[in-house]
């Protein structure tokens, strides 16, 4: 069986480890191992990074329409329950955007939710 020497194969992975691993600090940019075991290490907190980015926007949106609801004299819990009441479906990503954006449109919401809370 003929022997393989991998020149070409060899050049080409690890050129592609050091071009993820470009502005690493000190040898994890350099030498192979170190940027090898980096770039598996990056990839695990990217992968991870994905799943806690849903997480932490869910978090922004709901402190920004607590912040708006109060300003219009209402909790979030209630403000949410009453459009839950009143058939009013919009997620919290568009709440949060009409709060920062539109505040006579989340006024308008407040009151509706208001309404029901109290009744």
């Amino acid at each position: 069986m003929a022997r393989v020497k991998r020149a070409v194969g060899a050049h080409k992975k690890r050129k592609r480890v050091f071009k993820l691993a470009k502005g690493y600090f000190g040898a994890k940019s350099k030498q192979y191992r170190s940027a090898k075991q980096a770039v598996m290490k990056s990839m695990r907190y990217a992968y991870v990074g994905r799943k806690l980015k849903k997480r932490d926007m869910r978090r922004l949106w709901i402190v920004r329409i607590n912040a708006e609801a109060r300003q219009n004299g209402i909790s979030y819990s209630q403000f949410m329950n009453g459009l839950k009441q009143c058939g009013i479906d919009l997620n919290r990503k568009i709440l949060a955007d009409m709060a920062v954006n539109d505040k006579a449109g989340f006024k308008e919401l407040a009151d509706t939710a208001k309404k029901k809370a109290r009744a």
